[in-house]
C-alpha cells in the first residue's frame, strides 16, 4: 500500500483524524523513510556514488595497480578498509544515517579478494595465471581462497552492523564460487556448456531456498533476503531457459515452472519470481505462436480467451480476497504465514 500526503489530508477533511495528527503522522513516515533504500534523488546519489566507489576497487582496477606488487596491494587495501570502518561508525553513530553506513560497510568487504590477493602474491603463494583485475572477468578456481575470505569477512560485518546491503557481496560471492568450484570439481568436463547451465540451475535453486530461509528468520523490517533473492533466481532462471529440448512436454514444464515462480513472487511479495516468471511464460508463448500455432487462426483467439479469463478470475479473487487469503493462510506453517502477513500487510 502507497501512502501519500494527500490521502492523509484526505482522511482529515472526513474528520477520520484531525489536521494535527495528520501533520503528526506524516513526519513519523517520513523519518522512518528516510533510513529505508527507496527511489529518492537523495538515495540515488548515496548508492551512485557508493557503487562508483566500490567499482573502483574491484571492477576497474587497472594494471598499473598491479605495478605495486602483492605488499603494496595489501597495504592500499588495508588503508581503504580502515577508512570504510571508521566512515560506517562515524555515519551509524554521529549522524544516523543508516543508507551510507551500508555503502562504506560493503565497500569494506568488496576489498577482501584484494587484500586477500596481495598477501598472496606477496608471500609468493599466488599460483593463478590472472591478475587481480580478472577476479571478475574468468572463472579460475585459484580465486576461491579470496571468495572465502570474503564471505567471512560479509559474515562479520552483517554480524557486526546488521544492515542488508552487506548480503550484496555476499549474494555475488557465492554466484562467483558457484562458477570456479565447477572446474574445480569437474575439470574439463565444466567446458561442456550443459553442464554449465546444470550449475546456474541448482546453485540459483539453493541461493533462493537460502534466501527464502533468511526471509522466514528475518524478524526485523530491513530486508537481508533481497539480493539474494535476485542472484538466485537469476542464476535459476538462465539455466532453465538456456537449457534445450526437443520435447513439447518439457517445453510445457518450462511454462509451467514460470507460472509457477509468478504465483511464488505474489505470495511472498518478491517481484523478481513474478519479472522473470513473466518472461519465461512470454516466451513460452512466443514460441506457440511461431513455430507449433504458426498457421493456425483459432490460436490468437483462443489466447485472448484464456487472458480474459485470467482477468476475470482477478477480479473474483479481488472480490472475495480477504476471507479466502484468511482461509488459506490458516493452512500455512506459522513461519511462512507471519513472513507472508509481514511483506503484505
Amino acid at each position: 500500500m502507497e501512502l501519500k500526503r494527500s490521502l492523509l489530508d484526505q482522511a482529515a477533511g472526513k474528520d477520520i483524524i484531525t489536521d494535527e495528527q495528520a501533520d503528526q503522522l506524516w513526519t513519523f513516515l517520513s523519518e522512518q523513510q528516510q533510513q529505508t533504500p527507496s527511489f529518492r534523488f537523495t538515495h540515488i546519489l548515496y548508492y551512485f556514488g557508493g557503487l562508483i566507489a566500490i567499482g573502483a576497487m574491484s571492477l576497474f582496477m587497472t594494471l598499473s595497480w598491479e605495478s605495486l606488487g602483492g605488499w603494496g596491494l595489501l597495504l592500499i587495501a588495508l588503508i581503504y578498509a580502515g577508512a570504510g570502518l571508521w566512515l560506517t561508525e562515524f555515519f551509524l553513530k554521529r549522524l544516523n544515517l543508516k543508507i551510507p553506513a551500508e555503502i562504506t560497510a560493503t565497500f569494506v568487504v568488496v576489498l577482501t579478494p584484494l587484500a586477500v590477493f596481495g598477501f598472496q602474491a606477496g608471500m609468493g603463494w599466488w599460483s593463478g595465471g590472472h591478475e587481480y583485475r580478472d577476479y571478475h572477468r574468468y572463472i579460475d578456481w585459484s580465486w576461491l581462497f579470496m571468495e572465502l575470505a570474503t564471505l567471512a569477512s560479509g559474515a562479520v560485518m552483517l554480524w557486526r552492523y546488521r544492515l542488508p546491503f552487506l548480503v550484496m557481496p555476499v549474494a555475488v560471492t557465492l554466484w562467483y564460487m558457484s562458477m570456479d568450484l565447477a572446474p574445480f570439481l569437474f575439470g574439463e568436463e565444466y567446458v561442456a556448456w550443459e553442464l554449465r547451465k546444470w550449475v546456474s540451475l541448482w546453485f540459483g535453486l539453493l541461493i533462493a531456498l537460502l534466501a527464502f530461509w533468511v526471509d522466514i528468520r528475518n524478524q526485523s523490517s530491513r530486508d537481508f533476503a533481497f539480493w539474494l533473492y535476485i542472484f538466485g533466481v537469476t542464476a535459476f532462471w538462465s539455466g532453465l531457459s538456456l537449457m534445450e529440448s526437443e520435447s513439447e512436454w518439457s517445453k510445457l514444464l518450462y511454462c509451467m515452472v514460470n507460472i509457477g515462480m509468478i504465483f511464488t513472487g505474489a505470495i511472498l511479495g518478491r517481484r523478481v519470481f513474478v519479472v522473470f516468471g513473466g518472461l519465461g511464460v512470454a516466451g513460452y508463448l512466443g514460441y506457440l505462436a511461431h513455430e507449433v500455432f504458426e498457421n493456425s487462426l483459432l490460436f490468437p483467439i483462443a489466447l485472448t480467451l484464456i487472458g480474459l479469463a485470467i482477468v476475470w478470475l482477478g477480479i473474483l479473487w479481488q472480490r472475495h480476497e480477504q476471507p479466502v487469503s484468511d482461509r488459506l493462510r490458516r493452512l500455512l506453517p506459522t513461519p511462512l504465514r507471519e513472513l507472508i502477513e509481514r511483506r503484505h500487510y
